[in-house]
């Protein structure tokens, strides 16, 4: 969940990034869509697109790419990518050896891998030893050779984060200026705008690992924002395609709720059978960590609570059963908990049956019925 902007009702109405992000571009009209931007490109009014883009889905029987995976085709995904440096070819040939995969998908799966490395090898990389080590490498390489991308290259060498490696350095060099360590919110600004770093040639050297680090830094931290709350203005327009109402994350907050979802539907829906009260949009891959992650910390409690009265404890119902949405897919064995309350999609459902839908058929059925007893009536 992210902090949309404009608050409440507002938010309905708040433009939405162009949608190419979240389609799903059928393998008939890829060929159309590259010889059109192709013949832009030879009248100068634009850039043909990356020949991957175009040639990922030859051979998919697929209308659409994949974005759901089953565990098998994941982990295959995820040895491959094991094997990937971050630099800027690796979505490339992730996308040559998955085809059919959605590049989305791809990108949100290897962003998640990376960040469990970070993770795992982030205490050995902040020990004195090597934060000592990293410095004085970087002084000594930076007096040789000061345009050499030092910082990039050491990040690389030791398959550390660029943008952590950056952090590291420029707090490092801020300790000898000044003397204690600075602050948190100093060196935040500093890497955010690294023209703020007195030295310039590490200034040059932070501003090249935030830009070629693809996972970590202030820069992707923003894109990761944008494109939560386009994801989430994205189904809340679907709502209002659709007229269903619904309360936002903000108004359910201004009614006192902490913990809230997306949007909870004022009247409910189903979907594939099951009643839906509230939808949860995450923009990224559902794997089985990020998964059992938001399902205790979050899309439980949206369904019941635990309540203490005395020395009772008892569970509450608080906003019901619900939809997760995750936008760039998930593995598709974590779809498991339907009937306790949770359902995983990977798009706005198009089956959505509404309560004027049920009145409508119910109707239908009542006047046939009619109909056949007035005509049994006027046989007889």
């Amino acid at each position: 969940m992210t902090s949309p902007p404009p608050p409440g009702i507002a938010a309905r109405h708040a433009p939405l990034l162009p949608p190419t992000s979240t389609s799903r571009p059928s393998q008939e009209c890829a060929p159309n869509a590259a010889t059109s931007n192709l013949r832009l490109a030879r009248a100068g009014l634009g850039h043909p697109p990356p020949v991957i883009s175009t040639r990922m889905r030859t051979g998919c029987r697929e209308s659409r790419t994949i974005m759901k995976l089953g565990k098998s085709r994941y982990k295959e995904i995820v040895r491959f990518i094991a094997t990937l440096k971050p630099t800027r070819q690796c979505m490339k040939r992730l996308m040559e050896r998955f085809p059919c995969q959605s590049p989305s998908t791809l990108l949100s799966i290897f962003s998640q891998e990376y960040q469990k490395l970070m993770k795992k090898t982030h205490s050995r990389h902040h020990t004195t030893e090597a934060v000592e080590h990293y410095y004085s490498r970087y002084l000594k390489d930076v007096t040789e050779n000061p345009s050499a991308p030092i910082l990039l290259d050491l990040a690389n060498e030791v398959d550390f984060s660029p943008a952590l490696m950056a952090r590291i350095i420029l707090e490092r060099f801020l300790q000898d200026q000044d003397g204690p360590a600075p602050s948190k919110p100093v060196l935040n600004s500093m890497l955010r705008d690294p023209s703020l770093i007195p030295d310039p040639v590490l200034a040059n050297q932070v501003h090249q690992c935030i830009v070629n680090d693809c996972c970590n830094g202030p820069w992707v931290d923003s894109i990761k924002h944008s494109v939560g709350y386009e994801h989430e203005v994205l189904l809340r327009e679907k709502l209002i395609e659709r007229g269903l109402a619904f309360l936002d994350e903000d108004q359910l907050r201004n009614k006192g709720y902490d913990k809230t979802p997306d949007v909870i539907l004022e009247v409910p829906i189903a979907v594939d059978g099951h009643v839906i009260h509230w939808i949860e949009s995450k923009a990224s891959f559902g794997d089985e960590n990020s998964h059992s992650t938001y399902l205790q910390e979050q899309f439980w409690s949206y369904w019941n609570r635990l309540t203490a009265d005395c020395t009772i404890l008892y569970i509450a119902l608080r906003f019901g059963p619900g939809l997760v949405i995750y936008w760039h897919g998930f593995i598709e064995e974590l779809d498991c908990n339907r009937e306790r309350g949770i359902l995983l999609k990977d798009e706005f459902p198009d089956n959505i049956v509404t309560l004027l839908d049920c009145t409508a058929q119910e109707s239908g059925h009542g006047f046939h019925a009619e109909g056949k007893t007035e005509k049994s009536q006027e046989t007889m």
